[in-house]
């Protein structure tokens, strides 16, 4: 009996993830989770600053 296109898509992907992917190791798992919470951070902080910059120059701009 023929199998299932899905069925068989399944496998596959299986096959592949368990076989053939490489996954990263313990510390550069760690090491590129710190790289994302820092530029997190820093792209955070660079927000604000324009936002509080615009809301000054916007409060400046309707007191006129």
């Amino acid at each position: 009996m023929k199998k299932l296109k899905l069925l068989t898509d399944i496998e596959e992907s299986y096959t592949e993830l368990r076989y053939k992917t490489s996954w990263p190791t313990k510390s550069q798992l760690i090491k590129s989770s710190c790289i994302v919470l820092i530029a997190s951070v820093i792209i955070a902080l660079i927000i604000l600053v324009f936002d509080q910059i615009i809301n000054y120059f916007m409060h400046f701009i309707y007191s006129l």
